[in-house]
């Protein structure tokens, strides 16, 4: 490696050596994320892992990609690259969850206009702060320096996931009843959707994104940039000893998009919009942009994370059990006669 390198590259704009030294950076916070399952190191073809497959008749395996999408334009506003990592992650392990699958593994994605090895380190110690919440090794990824596509000082960031459960423990919406009670799990904020609206909204520059405001308690950049929550490890305590009929990641799209994609046919969800307290930075984003309610419930997760179906006499158990994890909960609707749609009162 240290003879690698071509002047003629580094002139069109590519530093091969930053690339090796962005990986020395990561070494550390990558290898802090494995486990007995990965048998390789950072710097081979391919990351191999062993999964524990102990106890399941029929693994069944389960993948997930996702990016962090325009929120990725106020990092670069703040020059803070610290969270948007567990953005990344969270957006493809809390898609995996919902099948009732662990997240074994993940590999990243940073695509950047020129590569600076402390802020490349940066962004992948977010990405391990995020595997390490989830429970999934970061068993490799890729830096690719693309100068002329992105600006010197953008990049993009995308993820990609396995999880593996076995075939009779997969989430089987044909369980679901009528009356079964919905339980909403709060989210940390905006997460990592809707940001081209709020971009929109609040005409995002550096100087507004640092106003404190009081409502938040925080600057309006702070607010924004909260991390997207990674819900695995609450929600496999709960699969664990609750009978769970339904879940649902709560991204873009909202409500409406999103909570029938956990129903099977002849059935609706009726969300009680009083049950569980909306965060403040969905008003202020509401009250600004003069937003419909509707396209609020249709375009943010408005304090709701994630939501399960649960039969009537485990709700009291659900909810204390994320509670011992560490979330909070609610009883935020129930199921009802219909056809895979969400009514909101």
């Amino acid at each position: 490696m240290e003879k690698s390198f071509s002047e003629s590259y580094k002139e069109a704009g590519v530093d091969v050596t930053a690339g090796y030294k962005s990986v020395e950076l990561i070494k550390k916070s990558v290898q802090e994320t494995y486990n007995k399952s990965v048998i390789s190191d950072l710097g081979g073809f391919g990351g191999l892992f062993a999964p524990n497959l102990t106890g399941m008749k029929e693994p069944v395996l389960v993948s997930g990609t996702d990016g962090v999408g325009t929120k990725l334009k106020l990092a670069f506003l703040l020059n803070k690259h610290d969270t948007i990592g567990q953005d990344c992650v969270a957006m493809c392990v809390n898609d995996i969850i919902c099948c009732g699958a662990t997240p074994m593994f993940f590999l990243d994605y940073l695509a950047l206009g020129k590569n600076v090895p402390e802020v490349v380190a940066t962004i992948v110690k977010g990405v391990t702060d995020g595997c390490k919440k989830a429970g999934c090794a970061l068993v490799g990824g890729e830096t690719a320096e693309m100068p002329g596509f992105y600006p010197e000082d953008e990049y993009d960031l995308a993820g990609f996931s396995v999880g593996i459960v076995d075939k009779e423990k997969i989430i089987d919406p044909n369980k679901i009843n009528v009356g079964d009670a919905i339980i909403g799990i709060a989210s940390s904020g905006v997460h990592s959707n809707g940001f081209s609206l709020v971009r929109k909204i609040f005409d995002v520059n550096k100087e507004n994104l640092n106003e404190y405001k009081e409502e938040l308690g925080m600057t309006l950049g702070e607010c924004l940039l909260t991390p997207t929550k990674i819900y695995v490890k609450p929600v496999m305590k709960v699969l664990e000893q609750v009978e769970v009929k339904g879940i649902s990641h709560v991204t873009g799209g909202g409500f409406y998009e999103n909570l029938p994609r956990m129903l099977k046919d002849g059935v609706s969800i009726e969300i009680d919009k009083e049950s569980y307290p909306v965060l403040p930075i969905f008003k202020m984003i509401m009250e600004k942009g003069n937003i419909p309610e509707r396209d609020m419930y249709n375009t943010f997760n408005m304090g709701i994370g994630m939501a399960l179906i649960v039969d009537n006499k485990d709700v009291e158990k659900t909810i204390e059990i994320l509670k011992e994890n560490g979330e909070q909960a609610y009883v935020i609707g129930k199921i009802v006669e219909g056809n895979k749609e969400v009514t909101i009162k």
